[in-house]
């Protein structure tokens, strides 16, 4: 069958051009063949030059996601399983891989899938209509290059229940890939034990993206005050609680997640110093304010304020809010930990939110480290996208 040609139209492909892996539809001038939505088609500039392969979507507005930019390539089950061997080596060389992403869309040049390991368990999230065709095969392949290296996978569950899929013409899913199995899966990580619920628990059931910032906590915690603030499962408030914290108390406005918290902490035999509680972070922290409550290291790691660029001014006052609020809760000398996962607040916006809540806390800032996403989800530069994480922490003084 003849390939599809897709063709830009003039001036356009600057992404492509940069090393990134997205064409939208308004860059297309010509698409010239048949095919069905989900087929792989070549992408050539104005003129006529080759600028790679990738599969095209119509219903999305990412109509192109770029596989290769080789000449000679083929889509094929050998091309997926070189893919997922490369993804495989470079955690091998960069994490612990007990559990960790092991495939990071664009960043793995498989866009639009997301795998994550959780020790003998596998939790695939599709995203996109042209890898969707290929998840299977790619699961195929995984659990073929894992038990290379002695490592079996017991089962794998699919989360592909984001509200994205709706964009790409796709319905939202979940369930076994194969064989039923029990959804609940302990890891370690750090020394912190969790149970993992890969079923019903945020996005793929755990954030691995925070892996060492948790690390990162560790040497600040020590016989301090903590306040863990949008806690999920307890991950940051363990953290603190193993390494030695006196007191943590973890706050989220979700019961299920409060419940597994509480659930881990009496795993790590921790429950009598690590407490939760359920409420919504910003009516708690002024109520705390009020009440003359105040803590060694205040830790915010709330979810996405903005997922669009379009709401990015709304995000700004949520970060900006939740910032001040907690700052006022942290002791003379104390630390604040905080973070931002919306790709579209970028660090530069983030920074400067992070300074304005100082100012109108009356708090002098020391950074003491500036993280990103941990190496298992890796940024790959020219695709934006893929740089989503900022991580602070900061010693908190007065006005002296």
């Amino acid at each position: 069958m003849d390939q599809t040609i897709v063709t830009l139209k003039k001036g356009e492909g600057r992404t492509l051009k940069t090393g990134g892996m997205w064409v939208y539809d308004n860059e297309i001038e010509s698409v010239v063949g048949n095919f069905e939505n989900g087929d792989i088609v070549e992408v050539h500039d104005f003129d006529g030059y080759r600028m790679g392969c990738g599969y095209i979507n119509t219903n999305s507005k990412i109509t192109i996601r770029l596989l290769s930019r080789k000449k000679d390539v083929t889509i094929d089950e050998d091309f997926m399983e070189r893919r997922v061997r490369d993804a495989w080596e470079y955690r091998k060389q960069t994490i612990d891989t007990s559990s960790c992403r092991i495939i990071f869309g664009e960043a793995d040049f498989l866009p639009g899938i997301v795998v994550d390991k959780f020790s003998d368990v596998l939790v695939v999230e599709s995203l996109a209509l042209g890898i969707d065709k290929w998840k299977h095969i790619i699961v195929e392949k995984l659990i073929k290059v894992l038990a290379e290296d002695n490592i079996f996978i017991r089962g794998v569950y699919e989360r592909s229940d984001a509200k994205v899929r709706l964009q790409e013409g796709m319905e939202r899913s979940k369930g076994f890939i194969g064989e039923p199995f029990d959804t609940k899966v302990e890891i370690v990580e750090n020394g912190v034990k969790y149970v993992v619920d890969v079923e019903d628990g945020q996005k793929t059931g755990f954030f691995l993206d925070q892996k060492n910032n948790r690390k990162a906590i560790h040497s600040i915690c020590k016989g301090k005050k903590v306040l863990d603030c949008f806690t999920h499962t307890g991950s940051f408030a363990l953290n603190a609680g193993i390494a030695g914290a006196s007191e943590v108390l973890g706050v989220d406005a979700s019961r299920l997640a409060v419940d597994q918290a509480a659930e881990n902490a009496r795993l790590n035999r921790l429950e009598d110093k690590v407490k939760f509680q359920c409420a919504d972070v910003f009516e708690l922290l002024p109520k705390l304010e009020a009440e003359g409550e105040s803590f060694d290291v205040v830790i915010l790691d709330p979810p996405a304020f903005t997922k669009s660029r379009n709401s990015v001014k709304n995000a700004v006052k949520g970060y900006r809010e939740i910032n001040l609020r907690g700052l006022k809760l942290v002791r003379d000398g104390g630390f604040l930990v905080t973070c931002s996962c919306s790709h579209f607040m970028d660090p530069e916006l983030f920074a400067k939110t992070v300074r304005e809540a100082a100012s109108g806390a009356h708090k002098r800032l020391r950074q003491v480290e500036f993280r990103t996403q941990a190496c298992d989800h890796p940024i790959l530069w020219a695709a934006d996208q893929s740089y989503y994480l900022k991580f602070y922490i900061f010693q908190v003084c007065s006005e002296r």
